[in-house]
């Protein structure tokens, strides 16, 4: 044991020798104030500490619109030309349809005031063609079908021909034979007359009748021999007309066929041509009608990129910036990788715009001046240049935010997430975690998820 008085060596010093310095040692009233000052300040940042605090995340961004009409846009022309003539100026409002320029024809195959009468005519002039190429065709396949029945006549014709000489050589062959018969008759009824005359019986009269009978005889075999030799010839001949008739008439129809088909060729030639005359019948049409430029939809001149009378543009130059009359306005923020998964559709969105001040307390948004709420409505699926998510978030209600902002200004926004107590905030900020979800924050994002992936 210490042994340790409670008897204060201060007090028994004073009483007994007075000493002046030690009188002087109390402690200063400031002091005291101040100390009391600091255990209020701690106390009230303790009970701050337990307080509940709204975790955000922030983003940067600029205002746009969410449909794609409505976004300034560039008017570009379709085809080349002269500006001839300016009929707004800048800051104009234009309505749809309104003449912003006149163009004049800059290519000489488009000089030509006459150009669609010109190309008309040669649209007549085609199908004049068009109509010969077709009657030749009816006329050839005509001629094909005449060929053909001709054919068919011939080859009747040649068949009888033929028949006929059949025929003929049968009969001659006939007569052939029977001469011969009649012929060794003759011969025979000699050979007797020679025995009579030898025993008398006949006279020399006689024998020389059957001589010269014989003769005869002998020369009909020699006449019918000859008439039977022209009758197998000309058999003959019949059967070589009948094969090469068929020959010389399918020639004659290779040849028509053959005109028929360059004929066809020739009318294909000539509706490909027509359709070629039509179709740049149209396109100066139409091009004639590109020669004024107008205004595509309702919207405010913005700055017009070309500008004087007689310069040349190009096919699909732009010419002046159009920004659309009544947007429907949104804001783009980018958010980092690491917090784009805590953002959802849906959730609220606090925002600062640039020229409207604001005093914003990122956890108490209910005691943020000057900020204006809005919604998460979309969420890109890759990340931007940059490297960050993009955002779209539209008015909470409508008619909330300015109506005076324009698109292109700069924005700051709060992703308003969960409720945590600010000691719990800070010592995840020191830490660099990210925000966390209660469980039901959770099962909403994972029954989003879900159903889209269903979809």
């Amino acid at each position: 044991m210490l042994n340790i008085s409670r008897i204060r060596v201060k007090d028994e010093v004073l009483d007994k020798y007075r000493l002046h310095a030690m009188s002087t040692l109390s402690s200063p009233r400031t002091a005291i104030v101040f100390s009391r000052w600091l255990q209020v300040i701690t106390l009230i940042l303790l009970i701050v500490l337990f307080l509940p605090w709204q975790q955000n995340i922030t983003g940067t961004g600029s205002v746009t619109t969410m449909s794609l009409d409505s976004r300034p846009q560039t008017i570009q022309n379709i085809i080349a030309g002269r500006i001839e003539k300016w009929y707004i100026t800048e800051g104009d409002l234009v309505m749809k349809g309104d003449t912003l320029l006149v163009l004049s024809e800059v290519k000489d195959e488009y000089f030509d005031p006459q150009v669609l009468g010109r190309v008309n005519e040669q649209i007549d002039a085609k199908d004049q063609s068009i109509l010969g190429y077709s009657n030749k065709i009816d006329a050839l396949a005509d001629q094909i079908d005449a060929l053909k029945q001709g054919l068919n006549f011939s080859l009747q014709k040649a068949r009888n021909k033929v028949n006929q000489s059949s025929m003929k050589v049968v009969s001659d062959s006939t007569d052939l034979i029977a001469y011969e018969n009649n012929y060794k008759i003759t011969l025979n009824r000699l050979s007797r007359y020679e025995d009579g005359f030898k025993d008398g019986l006949f006279s020399l009269t006689d024998l020389e009748s059957r001589r010269l009978k014989v003769q005869e005889e002998y020369a009909k075999i020699i006449a019918q021999q000859n008439k039977f030799d022209i009758a197998r010839q000309e058999l003959i001949n019949a059967r070589i007309e009948l094969s090469s008739l068929a020959a010389e008439y399918q020639d004659k129809i290779a040849k028509a066929n053959s005109d028929r088909s360059s004929a066809q060729s020739s009318l294909a030639d000539g509706e490909s041509e027509i359709s070629k005359l039509r179709n740049k019948y149209s396109s100066v049409k139409v091009r004639q009608n590109n020669y004024i430029v107008r205004a595509p939809q309702t919207g405010y001149i913005v700055k017009a990129i070309k500008s004087g009378i007689g310069e040349n543009i190009k096919e699909g130059e732009s010419i002046a910036t159009l920004q659309p009359q009544n947007p429907e306005i949104a804001v783009e923020l980018y958010v980092n990788p690491m917090d784009v998964a805590l953002v959802t559709p849906g959730r609220e969105v606090r925002v600062e715009f640039d020229g409207w001040p604001a005093l914003q307390f990122g956890g108490w948004p209910g005691v943020s001046v000057g900020t204006f709420g809005g919604t998460v409505t979309v969420i890109d699926r890759v990340n931007s240049a940059n490297g960050k998510f993009r955002i779209l978030v539209v008015p909470k209600k409508k008619g909330e935010w300015p109506a005076a902002i324009r698109q292109g200004s700069g924005v700051f926004g709060w992703v308003m997430l969960s409720d945590v107590p600010i000691w719990y905030e800070l010592w995840r900020q020191l830490n660099g975690f990210p925000p966390n979800l209660n469980q039901s924050e959770i099962d909403k994002i994972t029954t989003k998820s879900t159903l889209g992936e269903k979809k």
